[in-house]
Parts: structure tokens; sequence; C-alpha cells
């Protein structure tokens, strides 16, 4: 007998062991959903706002399809019973989900939607190396992760999902509700198109090619300088002190993040802001191309004297539909629907949630 043919029944079942390991090794290489990063989250409330005794929270995780481990607070409302409507909510954009997006996951809780407020990817308690990039496809993203999370959460029903975003994730949201048909009602609260600034800059006062390409010029050198370096340059956050001859946009942000009133250590604009060459991304990249073609319900809150305005009315212009809507608030500045109680229109809000969530 052939001594290569006979194998004793050990060694057999030891290379069925292999056998399967290394079946194992390949499934796990190419498995479709990431294993979720293990987070350090903080456990105590550290909130720029005051709890809710009219909300339960907890902190919860989900994955993105880029292997991205997200971190958000879930608030839901005390003592509710049944499948809820959902809702994801981030930004502002270099914000984190203790400042102006968790008040308003709270506030829409208190109305009766279970909510999550998540830190973008690279940001926060989020995990993804390195730390403080942005990017219109991976943020995009950010939203349709939170709706596969909320999609088989218990509590939730996953036929009436929707997302808010506020500041620069206010045009992310919408982008976002292009892309995925999930996504039944979205609210873009004092929203930017970061796309377009980033291009163009403010009141596309730099919307020309000899301007954009120095800008990409500037953004190439600065990735060899960073690359040599062995570390990303940060683009400065909220400037601080204030200079005598900011514009009062600039004075609003500071009021805001330089304050205790929206301070927070880990918020971006808070402290040192994003790497510098996050803004190549977006100069290259176009949201609402197919703004045409989004079927599902949007609403855009703008104040009437902020900065951004122009953002939300051009991007109202581009949507199409009698479920498209736009309110205007009298009087208010951008960093006033960032947390002023009083003049953020929370109820009508939710009712726009609850009329196209159903």
């Amino acid at each position: 007998m052939n001594k290569k043919m006979f194998l004793s029944p050990v060694l057999v079942a030891l290379a069925t062991l292999t056998s399967n390991a290394q079946i194992m090794d390949n499934i796990n290489e190419n498995r479709s959903v990431a294993q979720a990063e293990q987070l350090n989250l903080t456990q105590e409330w550290d909130k720029v706002f005051p709890k809710s005794d009219k909300v339960d929270h907890c902190k919860v995780t989900f994955v993105n399809r880029y292997g991205i481990t997200i971190a958000a607070d879930m608030y839901t409302p005390r003592g509710a019973s049944g499948k809820l409507p959902a809702i994801a909510v981030s930004g502002p954009f270099g914000a984190v989900k203790e400042q102006s997006s968790g008040l308003y996951a709270q506030q829409l809780a208190e109305r009766g939607y279970l909510t999550i407020a998540f830190d973008p990817s690279f940001t926060g308690e989020s995990g993804g190396m390195p730390r403080r990039v942005a990017s219109p496809d991976i943020n995009v993203e950010d939203f349709s992760a939170a709706v596969d999370f909320l999609s088989v959460q218990p509590r939730v029903d996953a036929g009436r999902i929707g997302i808010l975003g506020v500041c620069g994730w206010g045009g992310i949201a919408i982008q976002a509700a292009i892309n995925d048909p999930r996504i039944k009602a979205t609210v873009a609260s004092t929203m930017y198109d970061m796309t377009r600034v980033s291009a163009n800059g403010y009141f596309d006062a730099d919307d020309s090619k000899a301007k954009r390409n120095a800008n990409r010029a500037a953004m190439a050198a600065q990735r060899t300088a960073d690359y040599q370096n062995g570390e990303y340059t940060r683009a400065g956050g909220v400037v601080d002190p204030l200079p005598d001859d900011a514009p009062q946009f600039v004075k609003d942000y500071h009021d805001y993040y330089k304050t205790p009133r929206g301070f927070h250590p880990r918020s971006g604009n808070s402290t040192d802001g994003w790497n510098v060459t996050s803004t190549l991304p977006f100069v290259n990249f176009k949201f609402y191309d197919y703004a045409d073609e989004l079927e599902s319900a949007v609403l855009i809150v703008h104040g009437d004297r902020a900065h951004s305005y122009y953002f939300g009315k051009d991007t109202f212009a581009k949507l199409q539909g009698e479920n498209k809507q736009m309110l205007t608030i009298k009087g208010a500045s951008h960093c006033d629907l960032y947390d002023r109680l009083d003049i953020i229109p929370f109820d009508e809000i939710a009712t726009f949630y609850r009329d196209y969530l159903k």
C-alpha cells in the first residue's frame, strides 16, 4: 500500500481543521460587513446642553461600508411603546455629537422619535485614521450607515427612517437622500453646500479656473509637506482670538465654538480644525447633480440673516416635487439654528417628519 494514501484519523482531523481555518480566514478577509472596532466611549454626560428627563439615552456604535466604526448617542422617548419612526442626525461640519446635533436629536426624541446623533468618520469618538479627515464620499456614506443601523433595531419601524443635517451636514444629508431611497424624509438646517464653498469660495468670489488651480496646487504642496513631516497640518478651527475686522459670521462662530455656549474639546471647530488637505476632494466633487431625481421629502430650514442663506435657497431651487419645502426663519443668523431653542422650529420639523415618515 502506498503510505501517502494512508493517513491516520488524527492526521485527517488536523488536515481538516487546517483547511477549515484557511476557509474561515478567506471568508473573514472577504466579508461584506467589517467587524466593529472597540471604541473608548465617554460614559458621563459631557454635552454642551442639559440632559432631558423625557428621553432615555445610551451610547451605540455601528460600522460603515469602509469599515469605520461610528459612535453615536441614541435618544428614545421615555415610556414609548411599539416600533418608532427614527431619525439620524449629524453636524455641523467639524463639530461633534455633544454639540448641536445632539441637541436636535434629543429635542426630536422628546417629540416621539427614536434618534441617533453620530460623530462622522475620523471625528470625535468615532473610529478611522488619520484623525480629522473629511470626505464627500465617506461622509455621505456615514448617513447611509446610520440608516443601516437603524433599520435593524427592534424599536425602529424600518419603513419610517429620516435624517437631519446641520450646517455642512445639511448639504451632505440632501446628497445622502439622493443616493439612498431608504431615507424617507430629510431636514437640512442652516445648510452649507461644502462642495460649492470649497470650489468657489464664499459667495462664489473665487469661482474661476485660475483660483481653483491655485487651490489645487496649494493642497498638492501641502500633501508633500505632510508626508515629509509625518503628520497632517490642521486648518486651525474657528479663529481665536478674533481679529478686529472679522466678518459677523466669523464672530457668530466664535460665540458658539469658543465660549461655554458650544465649546467641546473633541470638536475640531472648537479646537484646531480639520486636516488642511481635507478640502481637496470637496473642490473636485459636486453635490446635487441629480437633485431633480430625488423623490423623497426634504425640508430646508434657514435664517434670512445667515451668511449661508444662499446655499439653502439655491439648493431648494434644484429640488422637484410638492414634498419639498423651505422654511425661512426671519431674523435668524446661521448659528442661531445651532442651539437657540427660542428660534429653532422644532415643532414644525417634527410635524414635517410626522407627515412624511408614515
